[in-house]
């Protein structure tokens, strides 16, 4: 006897929604940039494509954009892009970031970097071990590492990485890491 029209429909649905809901926890998922802290790479409104399983076959890279769970709040998800690695020593002088004692020419930047509150110097502060330094590209208005309510991320927190803008359509475009972030990992 054939299953009713009705019937075949709702089983699609029911199939449609679970295979959604398993994609959205464990493969990708969309994320929508809220504020200004990313600017000039990200702009308030856009809409990310982020994919969640990459971080279980290897570590995070330096230079990537990625999204967390805000430390102070786990319902909250922040995004920003890691600039140290476990065992890395961050500094901040004179408007300029420097990783384990190499000073980084960052044109993709909004702004100079100063240290919390707009200080003229932050650290030297060594990233722990399992933790991430990050920050956001417009210095002078991120929450980020430099702030204790942010602090070191644990890579617990990291839900994925940012692959590509896709909406709006005329600003779709991938999210590259810089090179001169690229450039560290075989310089140090």
């Amino acid at each position: 006897m054939a299953k009713s029209e009705l019937r075949e429909y709702i089983e699609a649905l029911a199939i449609s929604i679970g295979l959604a809901a398993l994609i959205i926890v464990f493969v990708a998922q969309s994320f929508l940039v809220e504020g200004s802290s990313m600017e000039p790479s990200l702009y308030h409104g856009q809409r990310l494509f982020v994919e969640k399983v990459t971080y279980h076959f290897r570590e995070p890279s330096r230079g990537e954009v990625v999204v967390f769970r805000y430390p102070g709040d786990q319902r909250r998800k922040f995004i920003k892009r890691i600039i140290g690695l476990p065992g890395d020593e961050i500094t901040i002088k004179n408007g300029l970031l420097y990783i384990n004692g190499l000073r980084m020419d960052e044109n993709y930047i909004n702004g100079p970097t100063y240290g919390t509150y707009s200080a003229p110097t932050f650290g030297p502060v060594l990233v722990p071990k399992g933790h991430y330094f990050v920050l956001g590209d417009n210095r002078r208005n991120s929450d980020d590492s430099r702030y204790p309510d942010v602090g070191f991320v644990p890579r617990k927190n990291l839900l994925g990485r940012a692959l590509f803008i896709y909406w709006p359509l005329g600003q779709a475009r991938p999210l590259n890491i810089p090179r001169v972030l690229e450039r560290i990992d075989t310089a140090s």
